[in-house]
């Protein structure tokens, strides 16, 4: 095995573990925190769009540490690039709205925050290319 496969392995089975960790808070001790990314103007209660995502957290989740043939592999790394993508609002909303959560309790905070989220775009596709 090539040590690029192993290191995009690595890196599937650790995207794995961040979905399980934070869609299992979404589910308990963050769920209040979570909330906050939730933005005023999206028509849906903002406690079922928290457990919402995060049972789709721990489904990407448990399907990254158990998918490893390609092409399913490169397709469910799309899958979750794209869950980071229909998220990102959020994290705009939490920003434009000032609105406190995570330590995130200034603009500036909350502004790199926002860059985070494409890092996370380009960790998923690239743990799961062939």
């Amino acid at each position: 095995m090539a040590k690029a496969d192993v290191v995009r392995g690595a890196g599937q089975v650790a995207l794995g573990a961040v979905l399980l960790t934070a869609g299992a808070s979404h589910l308990t001790v963050a769920r209040e925190e979570f909330r906050a990314q939730v933005p005023s103007w999206f028509p849906a209660d903002p406690d079922t769009v928290v457990l919402a995502s995060g049972i789709v957290e721990l489904a990407l989740g448990t399907a990254l540490l158990t998918t490893w043939r390609q092409p399913a592999r490169r397709r469910l790394g799309t899958l979750v690039a794209g869950f980071f993508v229909a998220v990102f609002p959020g994290n705009v909303a939490q920003y434009t709205e000032h609105k406190d959560g995570f330590g995130l309790d200034t603009d500036r905070k909350r502004a790199l925050r926002l860059l985070g989220q494409p890092a996370l775009v380009a960790w998923a596709r690239a743990a799961t290319k062939p």
